[in-house]
């Protein structure tokens, strides 16, 4: 009986953490937050099941078993490159970069702008005076045109480009701004990118607010191509982002192979790094690589994506 109880005790953290990944359970305070770090959860998933073998539990090892392969079958595949659409045609390569209320270092973020030849970057917690800092260390002159709601703080945000933009629609929920821009790239659809910042989840109250920002993110659309860049302050063990998922886009580090390439925190803090900056692309967009760069000054690190986008949507509904 001691041996049973001991085994049960060990194991059930990790059995209600993959029950809960599972089944999406992720939805009151604090598993909101502590859902992000099922990366780590699965890492360790083999230990309750030794130790139950050791206490020679074998129907609890066996339950133990079940929770680290459902633990290890929703990240390892993070890992793994993925099929790609059949998309031929121009390359758009997109950047989302948090500058931590305008602290991150603007030379070297232009400097990574002109290391990966961005064509749109991302930003958020753009305050104006980051703004000014950006355009004298070469975004006026790199990525002239721009969709921007600076502010003091952290709810501003911003989209800067090379390429002709236009004000589309914006994600209104939430505290932060969330402007959105349509991109005319030659050669290729309509292309709407949105700028994201939901307030992070650190409070029930917060979290209502972080879900609410997530679900009012558009789906993907038939007549034209749908981009979103920033940071979501969500991990892909969470719930609300798979749900964001679900409505028509890909992650472009999980396809990519780079899904477990940690964004933050990119300075020292009592925190195991995890994964919240994401560039969600329609599904009919290829990924062709993905990095991430750290920022001096920032507690996140970029993330850099290059994309190949179709020709003709006609031929990949």
């Amino acid at each position: 009986m001691v041996r049973r109880m001991l085994a049960i005790a060990v194991v059930a953290p990790w059995v209600l953490w993959a029950l809960a990944r599972t089944l999406g359970l992720d939805t009151t305070h604090p598993f909101v937050a502590l859902m992000s770090y099922t990366p780590y959860v699965a890492l360790t998933s083999p230990l309750p099941l030794v130790a139950a073998l050791l206490l020679r539990r074998r129907l609890t090892a066996l339950v133990a078993g079940v929770a680290a392969l459902a633990l290890a079958l929703a990240v390892a595949p993070r890992g793994v490159a993925g099929a790609e659409p059949e998309a031929r045609g121009p390359r758009l390569t997109v950047m989302t970069a948090n500058v931590y209320e305008g602290r991150g270092d603007a030379r070297a973020l232009m400097a990574l702008v002109r290391r990966y030849h961005v064509d749109v970057l991302s930003l958020q917690e753009l305050t104006p005076a980051e703004l000014a800092r950006l355009g004298a260390a070469g975004a006026d002159r790199e990525l002239p045109r721009r969709v921007a709601e600076p502010r003091h703080g952290a709810s501003g945000t911003g989209l800067l480009a090379r390429v002709p933009l236009a004000p589309a629609a914006s994600v209104a929920a939430g505290p932060h701004a969330q402007p959105s821009a349509r991109l005319t790239v030659p050669g290729a659809p309509p292309v709407v990118l949105t700028a994201v910042h939901p307030a992070p989840p650190l409070s029930r109250a917060r979290e209502d607010a972080w879900a609410r920002s997530l679900d009012a993110l558009p789906g993907a659309e038939a007549a034209q191509l749908r981009i979103l860049a920033g940071d979501f302050n969500a991990t892909l063990d969470h719930r609300a982002l798979r749900g964001v998922l679900g409505r028509g886009y890909a992650d472009s580090a999980d396809r990519a192979g780079a899904g477990l390439h940690a964004t933050w925190p990119a300075l020292p803090r009592r925190s195991l790094p995890i994964t919240i900056d994401h560039v969600l692309v329609d599904r009919r967009v290829r990924v062709e690589s993905v990095h991430v760069a750290a920022i001096p000054g920032s507690d996140h690190r970029a993330l850099i994506v290059s994309l190949r986008l179709p020709t003709d949507l006609a031929a990949t509904q």
